[in-house]
């Protein structure tokens, strides 16, 4: 990296944290703009960090009996005005082709912003009796969603990397159970590996997914005081099934509709753990997911070079054969004290110092990145003290945001109150809700927070609704958001 890429972040996160985020971003290397807005592109270190998540998906998904397959990404216009409700939802954000070459192609096609309508044609194709069933397919890819006004790299932009998982059940029950089964599994990951804490639930009618029968979600509170969707799991009843033949010849003899799930998360999980965990220094990566967990830096004096680097090569070489992921860096062109700052800025959750005098006392120093602290540590004890801290940094990053979110959480007792939170502090604001669509909506155009989810946890539900003051259906969280 050049060191005018590598120079520090020139605003501090509390101060301004949009541009705080970007310069992360772009400063640590996870990204960069596309020649084409609202793109972006990986270089390696940010697609490493997708490279963990995807892995850590994969295993669960193939562990609870899904397949991986390919879709393509034109989908035409009659299969997606199949299900008119779920067009309508996306038709201002598509992308449409319709030339080839120099030539119209007569029915437009769309670059896919989901793909429930194309797999579901193709379902209909695969399912013919009970034996078929269940049909659990998930897919890696892209989807393209026309997001040009505002966009922000990982959170919002018009390509991003997803996984989507479609499945095909022979009863409802089914479905539901497989529904709850990926939230469980994105649960696990967000929280036990991205090291962010989320509430679970419901979407509200208004908010659910164009389509589905409900929408259950996990949302998280990023450190601007912002909510964001961090991944969703659909029921979709038959609502696609019936409009897409989807059927079998049950043990009964006699035809049904299949009943149907999507699910998904997307890289924007990358962009949380940026928000939830980075400092004014840069990025501090949750160590499950880091590409680099420990960095080891020799520090020399030209005449002493030689033998701290091979010191530190050994240091390298136990620590990746304990399946640490670790690099020694030996550039010589760059002070240590300017490779401290680009490991800071990258994130790394650990670093080991080595010099001449540490060689000597048979020791070499840690630095823990989420907290700056100083260890040192004896040579034999390396691999040991390294597994440790890494489990320690883990911990307390999710220790840390667990507590953000706790001293955010705001139980108003009158809609003024509501008011001043959401535009004063931000927050999760749990407030009752009467579930009519009209103090939904009210809410949002007055405040601009919208309901972000309806925990499955309802204990502790207000009496009366934050906004008309009637009977409460339901504790809802309100909040701004991405």
């Amino acid at each position: 990296m050049h060191p005018k890429e590598s120079a520090g972040l020139t605003v501090k996160k509390n101060e301004d944290f949009s541009e705080w985020y970007t310069q992360a971003v772009l400063k640590a290397g996870l990204a960069d703009y596309a020649p084409v807005k609202g793109f972006i592109v990986l270089p390696p270190y940010g697609y490493a960090i997708w490279e963990s998540i995807r892995e850590i998906l994969d295993k669960r998904f193939k562990e609870s009996g899904h397949q991986n397959g390919f879709l393509p990404v034109l989908i035409p216009e009659s299969l997606l005005s199949k299900e008119e409700d779920h067009f309508a939802g996306f038709t201002p954000e598509v992308f449409w082709v319709t030339k080839a070459g120099d030539k119209d192609i007569g029915e437009r096609l769309a670059l896919r912003p989901t793909s429930e309508t194309l797999a579901y044609s193709i379902f209909a194709k695969w399912i013919t009796s009970y034996r078929d069933l269940p049909l659990k397919i998930n897919f890696w890819n892209t989807a393209l969603r026309a997001e040009i006004k505002a966009t922000k790299p990982f959170i919002r932009t018009s390509e991003f990397l997803w996984q989507e998982g479609h499945t095909v059940h022979a009863t409802e029950e089914e479905a539901e159970k497989e529904v709850m089964t990926i939230l469980d599994i994105y649960k696990d990951l967000i929280e036990n590996y991205l090291a962010v804490p989320v509430v679970t639930g419901f979407k509200s009618d208004s908010e659910k997914f164009v389509g589905a029968k409900y929408t259950t979600s996990l949302e998280g509170l990023m450190s601007d005081g912002r909510g964001l969707q961090m991944g969703t799991s659909h029921h979709l009843g038959q609502n696609f099934s019936k409009p897409f033949d989807i059927k079998y010849l049950g043990k009964d003899t006699k035809e049904h509709f299949a009943w149907q799930t999507s699910w998904g998360v997307s890289w924007r999980l990358i962009g949380a753990l940026i928000m939830v965990h980075g400092d004014d220094k840069g990025l501090v990566l949750p160590p499950k997911v880091a590409p680099i967990q420990v960095v080891i830096v020799p520090i020399h004096k030209d005449k002493d070079a030689e033998g701290v680097k091979e010191k530190a090569r050994e240091i390298e070489s136990d620590l990746k054969k304990a399946g640490i992921r670790t690099h020694m860096d030996g550039r010589d062109e760059y002070t240590s004290g300017w490779k401290f700052n680009e490991w800071e800025m990258k994130g790394v959750p650990l670093r080991i110092n080595i010099g001449l005098r540490d060689i000597e006392k048979g020791q070499v120093e840690f630095v823990r990145r989420d907290t700056k602290e100083k260890i040192p540590c004896d040579r034999p004890k390396l691999v040991e003290a390294a597994s440790s801290l890494l489990a320690t940094i883990q911990e307390n990053l999710l220790t840390r945001a667990k507590l953000f979110l706790n001293e955010n959480n705001f139980r108003p007792s009158t809609y003024s109150e509501f008011k001043s939170i959401v535009e004063e502090r931000g927050g999760f604001v749990v407030a009752g809700w009467c579930e009519k669509v009209e103090c939904e909506k009210k809410i949002k155009d007055e405040t601009g927070a919208d309901i972000r989810v309806l925990p499955f946890d309802q204990r502790g539900k207000p009496a009366k609704c934050i906004y008309c003051g009637e009977e409460a259906k339901k504790a809802a969280i309100f909040a701004r958001a991405y």
